[in-house]
């Protein structure tokens, strides 16, 4: 327990990586209880969304993982790469996203070079993300051990979630596994998707039966009964090389496209073939891409204190509220009559609410929305009907 396998400095390109690596080492409070041989494992974080539904706050020039949303002083990204910081170094670490946030990557992660940003022309889904980040890593290390993971989920308990990301690097390093952690449901929910795994196992790795996708309340219902069923949280990990054999077999579009340029990745011709390429591979989930065809796909079933966190309503249910249930990240807030409604507002500024019942209350400045959080799926729609009316200004 804690011990920690190191090659010999040669392995390393240059000594900036070798004394990263160092650092990291001696300086983890992670270090007792985390066991991996760190130098193959790499983390590609996806920060490409634009996070609609938390319009207004969650614009296009600055979505939501841009955001302080839980007034910790921290962006939901930057939480997330301080996180995987205690199981590699920051030259380990991988950003994919639009190539209009490039700029805001570095701004909120200094640590990381150009050279870990990696930036999508169009906006493909997942699937291309994955593949290119897959080869890119596969490029620096035919070895390379990697976690894929959004950069906007909430994660409560870190130190859990850290060893089952650990004990998932211990497997796909020595299996051809496409792993993905599911998370044991705490609720019937209808927003997320599920899997479907058997109740055989090894080293604490089940195989997966079945992807599900969002069910009704009913369905939703039994799948929770049966204790054979998680949450699709949409952490995966796996060898870039099982991954990039898998794109070959299910997804050649993506394949043959991408691994054109094998030659430009890590040069600086990469991103000239990236800008030229990436826009004609089919946008699509890398779960429809692979994870539904392939039959190497094991799920470990994990519990880390876990919330997507798509939806107000989401960032609602995990913070602390009021006697009256509500919910304040930011602002000065004198309510009356007012009963589980969240209210997030400019620090400086004094909210006074009376009569609300079950809202979602945001003041951006520019935008204020009030809104019945019963409906809050329908904001999406809103910020659309926005744009076409205003233009960009507010979206």
């Amino acid at each position: 327990m804690g011990s920690i396998l190191v090659r010999s400095a040669s392995f390393f390109k240059n000594q900036e990586i070798l004394r990263d690596l160092w650092h990291w080492k001696t300086h983890s409070p992670f270090r007792t209880f985390v066991k991996i041989d760190y130098q193959m494992n790499y983390i590609a974080i996806m920060a490409g969304g634009v996070g609609s539904r938390f319009w207004p706050a969650s614009r296009s020039h600055r979505p939501k993982q841009f955001l302080d949303i839980l007034g910790t002083g921290k962006s939901l990204l930057r939480m997330t790469f301080e996180r995987f910081l205690h199981i590699v170094p920051a030259s380990h670490i991988y950003i994919v996203t639009n190539a209009e946030y490039q700029s805001l990557v570095l701004e909120h992660l200094p640590e990381l070079t150009p050279h870990q940003v990696l930036c999508e022309p169009s906006r493909n889904n997942t699937a291309p993300c994955v593949a290119y980040a897959a080869m890119k890593l596969r490029g620096l290390d035919p070895d390379a051990n990697m976690v894929v993971a959004p950069s906007d989920h909430i994660i409560l308990e870190e130190k859990n979630f850290l060893n089952f990301i650990s004990q998932a690097l211990d497997y796909t390093a020595s299996h051809d596994a496409l792993l993905t952690l599911g998370i044991r449901p705490s609720r019937p929910d209808t927003g997320y998707g599920y899997i479907h795994y058997e109740a055989t196992e090894s080293q604490g790795i089940h195989p997966v039966k079945q992807f599900m996708e969002k069910p009704p309340l009913e369905q939703a219902k039994a799948f929770v009964a049966s204790g054979e069923y998680l949450w699709n949280a949409g952490i995966f990990i796996w060898r870039a090389e099982t991954v990039l054999r898998a794109f070959e077999q299910f997804s050649p579009d993506i394949y043959r496209i991408l691994d054109a340029g094998r030659s430009e990745y890590n040069t600086d011709r990469e991103q000239t073939f990236i800008d030229q390429a990436y826009p004609t591979t089919p946008s699509i989930s890398v779960d429809y891409a692979i994870m539904e065809k392939a039959t190497n796909v094991y799920t470990i079933p994990s519990s880390f204190g876990w919330s997507d966190l798509g939806t107000w309503a989401s960032l609602y249910a995990e913070l602390p509220g009021d006697e009256q249930g509500n919910v304040t990240t930011s602002g000065q807030v004198v309510a009356s009559n007012t009963r589980d409604t969240l209210i997030r507002a400019p620090k400086d500024k004094l909210v006074v609410i009376d009569g609300l019942d079950d809202y979602i209350v945001v003041d951006e400045g520019d935008v204020l929305l009030i809104f019945p959080k019963s409906k809050e799926q329908d904001i999406k729609a809103v910020n659309a009907r926005i744009s076409q009316q205003y233009g960009s200004q507010f979206s």
